[in-house]
């Protein structure tokens, strides 16, 4: 079994349905990406460069979907969470049902265009 996927299997119940959602995302809209393991979490790259990843934050209880390039996102500004970072944005999410597909896909898209 790979690391990505022992990761995901060893998150709560909540968390790893999250998560499995949100990969079934990004691999439909991306098909391309790959889903490796890079510095202790799921990371996805595109064109052999580090498109997204996937985190699970216990202690803020909620998955996190950050972008390599999200300072340069422009649309969804107002649910992209910065967080004092330099280059990552990210979708946050608290439970299956406040992913919106709508949105996460516009963002996939758009940070695809950047890789």
């Amino acid at each position: 079994m790979k690391p990505q996927d022992i990761y995901i299997l060893n998150q709560p119940e909540k968390y790893r349905n999250m998560l499995l959602h949100i990969i079934s995302v990004v691999e439909h809209t991306v098909p391309e990406a790959t889903l490796e393991y890079k510095w202790n979490i799921p990371f996805f790259y595109l064109n052999n460069k580090p498109f997204c990843f996937l985190n699970v934050s216990g202690k803020g209880k909620y998955v996190d979907v950050a972008f390599s390039k999200g300072f340069q996102l422009k649309n969804n500004l107002e649910v992209l969470n910065g967080d004092k970072r330099n280059t990552y944005k990210s979708l946050r999410y608290f439970s299956l049902d406040t992913i919106d597909n709508a949105v996460l896909v516009s963002v996939i898209k758009e940070a695809k265009s950047f890789c």
